[in-house]
């Protein structure tokens, strides 16, 4: 029977080698990557299967953000009598939190999840060991390309889910509530500032795009080459992406709006 002591030491002493082997797994596969620009079309073929593939669900889910928005913060806002600075309560919080954060929580339960079960499948069908025995490296020839689109396709989703949103919130705003259409816009345009809003917006999607596709990926690469050992690497996948983008919103929360 292992005591308390003897569990936290093993608990201690795997997660040091998990995140070692994490490190070195991700310098690897920075190294590989000037190879793709012999091979752009290997990242191109990802961007499309992950980026629009996932555009129906974070096209539907921004305008129903955006609905949400315009219907609570027109609610907030009659309180004080500033209905007008609806637009920019709606636009400030989807540039700085809202698209970002739930664009990359979106993006690890859809795509994340593919990834994780397509290389964890590859690792299960031994795909990647024949790689290895054609002198074929794995990493760069099927992990790289799917990282660098995973990070290449998050700031394109987040903006789309920003924009749809704000046409969400426009709808519930002006159409349906009643807002002064001049006044949504022109304090949207007056209160959001280019470089310390939606640039801010666009660096959080771009952290978010390494994190959750390093994660996936890393999870599938891991995984036990079983079912059973790709369903929970897949689990492990929304966890941990969710959680990382979690404590990196704070993180990078406090770092640009101190």
């Amino acid at each position: 029977m292992m005591g308390p002591i003897s569990a936290l030491g093993r608990w201690v002493r795997e997660s040091v080698t998990n995140a070692g082997f994490a490190t070195r797994t991700f310098l690897a596969l920075l190294a590989t990557t000037p190879g793709l620009l012999r091979r752009p079309r290997l990242v191109t073929d990802q961007v499309h299967f992950i980026g629009n593939y996932s555009l129906v669900i974070i096209g539907v889910s921004g305008l129903f953000v955006g609905f949400v928005l315009g219907l609570q913060g027109y609610y907030t806002l009659n309180r004080y009598g500033s209905e007008e600075a609806l637009g920019l309560l709606v636009a400030l919080s989807l540039t700085r939190e809202l698209g970002p954060v739930v664009t990359a929580l979106l993006f690890a339960g859809r795509a994340g999840t593919s990834l994780t079960a397509e290389i964890g499948l590859m690792k299960a069908g031994e795909q990647l060991a024949a790689m290895e025995m054609m002198a074929v490296n794995p990493l760069q020839r099927v992990v790289a390309p799917r990282f660098w689109a995973g990070v290449i396709a998050m700031p394109l989703l987040a903006a789309i889910f920003s924009a749809v949103g704000v046409v969400g919130g426009y709808i519930v705003g002006v159409l349906m509530i009643g807002v002064d259409e001049g006044a949504f816009w022109s304090q949207m345009q007056a209160g959001v500032d280019v470089w310390k809003d939606i640039a801010n917006g666009v660096i959080k999607s771009v952290v978010f795009g390494f994190a959750v596709t390093f994660t996936a990926l890393f999870q599938g690469y891991e995984a036990q080459p079983t079912p059973e050992g790709v369903a929970r690497a897949t689990t492990r996948t929304v966890v941990i992406a969710s959680l990382t983008v979690l404590w990196l919103d704070f993180l990078l929360t406090a770092l640009m709006f101190d």
